[in-house]
């Protein structure tokens, strides 16, 4: 498991019924496309955030696979709407299998 790694989530903590909310999610991870070499001319091995998969109490809401040209710190941001109060768990996945979740409340009126 990568060392400092740290997801920051953006989300209203309330809403309108039936709302369109934006959600904003970063997670601090040095990205490595495997295709760099060290100074002993070996390549580093590939070492990337693949997958961001979102649920809303449960039930998946969106999911991205992540490819090697991504940047360090992977940004992305997407629209849901909400009908009922709940959580949002993201859940980011490593090529070394390491898996990094986080979790997020909003309370609808």
């Amino acid at each position: 498991m990568a060392e400092g790694v740290k997801s920051r989530i953006k989300i209203p903590k309330e809403a309108r019924k039936g709302e369109v909310i934006q959600i904003k999610t970063l997670i601090s991870h040095i990205m490595e496309s495997g295709q760099r070499k060290d100074a002993a001319g070996k390549l580093i091995p590939r070492h990337i955030i693949n997958k961001l998969a979102v649920t809303f109490n449960g039930a998946p809401l969106f999911s991205a696979d992540i490819a090697p040209a991504v940047s360090s710190n992977p940004y992305l941001e997407f629209s849901a709407r909400v009908e009922e109060s709940g959580t949002f768990k993201f859940t980011w996945v490593d090529d070394d299998g390491s898996v990094y979740s986080d979790e997020q409340a909003i309370t609808v009126t």
